[in-house]
């Protein structure tokens, strides 16, 4: 059977009084992410690293921002929908590894739940989603807490 890789990019700016999401959690805090949907940045960089493996686009060319019917959209609906796409080509995802890069807040208590909720959309088994964090060391605007990025690598297998 063969396996694809694909490799998934995002940023999004802090945007005060916006809820932030990562990884399906909503994390208690003054501020979140800007952005059309959620702008859970941890969901949109795994769900292009998914697409990129099929070589079926990007984020926004499924999901424009223009468009109403995401205005808002949990991101974990967005890996769900992915999915669909990968079950209509006899596609399933082998693993996904994700970087979250930020300044805060700090994702340990965090990890598991965001670990399971990405595994369930995605319908894999929780230990095929490893997730990491680190920080910018203070450097450049992710560093100086104006954003949040992710990188994801999702292995794909084809029937």
């Amino acid at each position: 059977m063969p396996l694809r890789v694909g490799i998934g990019y995002d940023i999004h700016r802090v945007q005060e009084g916006r809820r932030l999401v990562l990884g399906g959690v909503t994390f208690d805090s003054t501020w979140g992410l800007e952005g059309h949907s959620d702008a859970d940045v941890l969901c949109h960089a795994i769900g292009d690293a998914v697409l990129g493996a099929l070589a079926l686009g990007d984020l926004g060319t499924h999901f424009p921002p223009g468009d109403p019917q995401w205005k808002d959209a949990s991101s974990l609906q967005l890996l769900n929908r992915i999915r669909l796409l990968l079950k209509e080509r006899i596609a399933n995802v082998v693993n996904v590894d994700a970087t979250l890069v930020a300044e805060e807040p700090r994702l340990g208590p965090h990890r598991d739940r965001m670990r399971a909720n990405i595994a369930y959309a995605l319908r894999v088994p929780v230990g095929l989603v490893s997730l990491k964090a680190t920080t910018n060391e203070t450097l450049d605007a992710i560093g100086g807490g104006r954003g949040i990025a992710a990188w994801a690598v999702a292995m794909v297998e084809v029937d």
